[in-house]
């Protein structure tokens, strides 16, 4: 999987690869990304910049996805439809994104593969930074099983 969203960032969303989150950890229920806080992810305020904040969102919500369908080798098209994000505290230190909805995923990947259609879905998305909750989001995926 690390190998899988490092060649996404490259091939596919190159601020991924900007960004550079780390995968720390994952299996059928949570996902827990790690991204640095450092030159290429802060602000002038010097802590973490709102869109390295979106992109660890952004991977810790949807690599479930790619988890699933690497598991049944299936081809999908994945998606986000919107986006709720609630910025509690300013990340002065590197910051952990963690999803526990691997389930939400999965039962959203299963109904996309036997219904063929698109599936939509809230996934929920902590931050922490130095054990402090620092942002939370609510994330909208979207998959459809090619």
């Amino acid at each position: 999987m690390k190998t899988l969203m490092w060649l996404m960032g490259v091939v596919q969303i190159p601020m991924i690869a900007y960004v550079r989150p780390r995968l720390m950890h994952i299996d059928s229920t949570k996902a827990v990304v790690k991204i640095r806080l450092r030159r290429r992810t802060k602000n002038h305020l010097k802590s973490m910049y709102f869109g390295a904040l979106a992109v660890g969102a952004d991977v810790a919500a949807g690599i479930h996805a790619y988890y699933f369908a690497k598991q049944t080798n299936a081809k999908i098209s994945f998606a986000f439809k919107s986006v709720k994000g609630e910025f509690l505290k300013r990340p002065m230190h590197d910051v952990i994104f963690e999803s526990s909805d691997g389930a939400i995923v999965e039962k959203a990947f299963e109904q996309a593969l036997t219904s063929k259609e698109r599936v939509n879905q809230w996934v929920k998305v902590n931050a922490t930074s130095n054990g402090e909750l620092v942002a939370q989001f609510d994330m909208e995926i979207s998959v459809k099983v090619k």
